[in-house]
């Protein structure tokens, strides 16, 4: 029987898609409520589902996979404080609830940006042996999870998986965050308002579509069982289509799937300094894992649209 995996943030896009994935392949999958807006309530939660874990896996090894946060890169430094505290006091709360020892061993996934992390690097193409560089404090948030993470697996034992991730976007992304270029053109399809564009429309970035990047990630936690993989390792992985595309194209797709071009104004930002303008991605590990059809953007494009029109029929909005 696959091990049983809890899934943090399951309320987020890419949560969602991986308790789907994680569901239709026989996981016994566990999601939580955090109330994230209370630190210290936050942590009793998360403390008690790492409680309910230990008790579903009834002496089986487990997975933790950690989708949440709700940082972009306007977010403010406090919010990104609060959001990595609560992170480590729950890796201190896993560790002592699940690591004992004689305890079956367990697998960690943390969800990291890749975007966040090498927006100020050199020399892209960037892959997992580049040296991160972020410009923003979101970055440095996302970068210092990934040391959190890194320090848990080597004092508790756990194999830990950081899935460096490019620009995600699907059906059921959050509206109200500022980010994910593709939701914002489709919701100004839909609702006939223009797109402010802050960056060069030659920006370069890699669009993985929710369900590919779902996929990724279950397999890359399941390859972190593998017997090349010691006891404590932290393996850190791009997740990406490794194809990059111009903002440009991607209004050239839109353009294909609305049958019109996006109302776009160009404008100006105090975030724009902290956007890379080139974020090709490729990645050096695991490359086997990447040999698979990801979703063309037209048809990734064409799925959100159509979710978006579905929960404007039903709630009469966006």
């Amino acid at each position: 029987m696959p091990d049983p995996v809890w899934v943090v943030g399951a309320g987020g896009l890419l949560g969602r898609g991986l308790v789907s994935v994680l569901k239709s392949r026989g996981h016994d999958v566990l999601t939580s409520s955090i109330p994230w807006n209370d630190a210290a309530a936050a942590k009793a939660a998360l403390a008690a589902g790492a409680e309910q874990l230990r008790t579903l896996a009834d002496g089986r090894p487990w997975v933790i996979a950690w989708c949440a946060g709700a940082g972009v890169t306007g977010t403010s430094q406090s919010e990104l404080d609060s959001e990595l505290e609560v992170f480590k006091a729950t890796l201190d709360s896993v560790a002592e609830i699940l690591c004992t020892p004689g305890s079956a061993p367990g697998r960690f996934f943390l969800a990291s940006s890749a975007g966040g992390v090498y927006a100020g690097a050199p020399d892209p193409p960037y892959t997992e042996e580049s040296t991160p560089q972020p410009l923003a404090p979101y970055g440095f948030a996302k970068l210092a999870a990934e040391q959190a993470v890194t320090g848990f697996a080597a004092t508790s034992g756990t194999r830990v998986l950081i899935g460096r991730v490019a620009n995600l976007y699907g059906p059921g992304q959050n509206l109200a965050k500022p980010q994910g270029l593709i939701s914002v053109f489709a919701k100004a399809y839909l609702t006939g308002q223009p797109v402010s564009v802050y960056v060069s429309l030659d920006t370069l970035r890699d669009y993985i579509f929710i369900d590919d990047a779902a996929a990724l990630i279950a397999d890359c936690i399941d390859r972190l069982s593998g017997s090349d993989v010691v006891t404590g390792q932290a393996v850190t992985k791009i997740i990406a289509t490794q194809r990059a595309d111009t903002i440009g194209a991607l209004i050239g797709a839109c353009k294909t799937v609305f049958k019109r071009r996006p109302r776009i104004v160009l404008g100006a930002s105090p975030y724009a300094k902290a956007q890379a303008h080139d974020l090709r991605l490729r990645s050096v590990v695991w490359t086997e894992l990447d040999n698979r059809p990801f979703t063309p953007l037209p048809v990734g494009i064409d799925a959100t649209v159509r979710d978006m029109q579905t929960l404007r029929s039903a709630s009469g909005s966006l």
